[in-house]
């Protein structure tokens, strides 16, 4: 029989995150801290107007750009927190979720051999989503020296005459690590004398801990060249009404809906009615939502500096990512080893890139009981290591 498989879908590997999900599943009193989900059920307003939304038998397909009350309410939302204007009408799209604005933003852009920045550790879709559009991934090394930023001199020695497009994934998961104003300026000039396009994710815009989220659309001449990607799931905990947007370029936007046309039709309905309800009176939920999350950081923080293992303090999304190059083993064989024996279960830091080694990420998208029963049990363990190694 001929193979029936695309040999390009065979040779990207699967999502390092979900081999520890499976095994915690079905293990006794285990404790999960790898998932990235709000812990927080939606607000019950929002939940409401999803519900209203269906009483009332809306549940017909909208444009496939997404309902034009709901562009409308994004394009707000993006003007009074960044002071970007967006044309609702052409330059935004709403998608099913971030991740698919992520997709069909990289194939809307890049032509065969087209290089792609991808600075890691980040999320795990940038780099197959480029072999996927026919890319090639070219990988930036984040460093824990600069708390995980990127860099306009690590721009600069990755681009080459077929880089077109930057991906700047901050507030960053898995590092938790976020880019300042003064951080973004730095790269704009880098990006403006290449030429580069910006896919900008910015899904943890929301839950930044010191100072607020800075766009590099909002940034002179970046808008025109920027496609910023946002959504519901993090900051709304909305996670499974799968919706995301994004916003830029109207002839970016215009092939983006097209390839959006024949793959979904259109994000949602229910959805959609909801998210604009999240979006007009969803402000208080997210400011008490991100104070919880800030505890939940800080407490997390004082627990690693108790037990010696260092981590640099990250201020946006919500993970933390703690060095454990001291112990000897790749991050793969700590993760195992502590799932193993003391049930629970986080993420190798190799599961967001190579340059993840020696890192373990812990989500602190949990309630402060659960956190400190994990941390009980991660001192017991590093401890027996560290006796170990006597």
């Amino acid at each position: 029989m001929r193979n029936p498989l695309s040999d390009t879908i065979v040779s990207i590997k699967p999502s390092g995150i979900r081999k520890f999900f499976d095994i915690v599943s079905e293990m006794k009193d285990a404790i999960s801290l790898g998932v990235g989900e709000p812990d927080f059920d939606t607000p019950w307003h929002i939940r409401d107007e999803g519900i209203y939304s269906l009483e009332k038998g809306k549940t017909f397909y909208t444009s496939n750009s997404g309902l034009m009350e709901l562009r409308k309410e994004i394009c707000n939302y993006i003007d009074r927190t960044q002071g970007v204007k967006y044309d609702p009408a052409k330059e935004v799209i709403v998608t099913v979720g971030g991740s698919e604005a992520i997709d069909i933003g990289l194939r809307a852009m890049l032509n065969p051999g087209d290089e792609v920045l991808i600075p890691q550790p980040s999320y795990v879709s940038y780099e197959p989503c480029t072999i996927l559009a026919g890319g090639k991934p070219v990988i930036i090394n984040l460093k824990a020296e600069n708390d995980f930023r990127l860099t306009a001199r690590e721009i600069e020695e990755a681009v080459t005459e077929k880089t077109k497009v930057l991906i700047l994934p901050f507030p960053n998961n898995p590092t938790g690590a976020i880019m300042e104003k003064k951080d973004l300026e730095a790269i704009a000039e880098v990006i403006l004398k290449h030429d580069l396009i910006v896919l900008s994710d910015e899904i943890y815009a929301e839950l930044t801990y010191n100072g607020k989220h800075v766009s590099i659309a909002s940034l002179p001449g970046m808008q025109e060249r920027t496609v910023l990607i946002n959504g519901f799931s993090k900051a709304y905990a909305m996670t499974g009404w799968r919706l995301g947007y994004a916003c830029g370029p109207e002839a970016i936007i215009k092939q983006m809906t097209k390839i959006h046309q024949f793959a979904i039709m259109c994000a949602p309905t229910t959805a959609q009615y909801a998210a604009v309800e999240a979006l007009k009176n969803g402000d208080g939920d997210v400011a008490e939502m991100r104070e919880a999350y800030n505890q939940r950081r800080r407490f997390l923080m004082n627990a690693f500096k108790e037990m010696g293992i260092e981590c640099f303090e990250p201020y946006g999304a919500f993970y933390v990512f703690p060095c454990i190059k001291e112990f000897g083993m790749t991050s793969d064989e700590f993760a195992t080893r502590f799932l193993e024996e003391e049930k629970v279960a986080a993420v190798p830091g190799t599961a967001f890139g190579d340059s993840g080694e020696g890192y373990l990420r812990i989500s602190y998208a949990y309630s402060i009981e659960r956190l400190k029963e994990a941390m009980e049990r991660l001192n017991r363990f590093v401890t027996r290591l560290r006796s170990e190694q006597k």
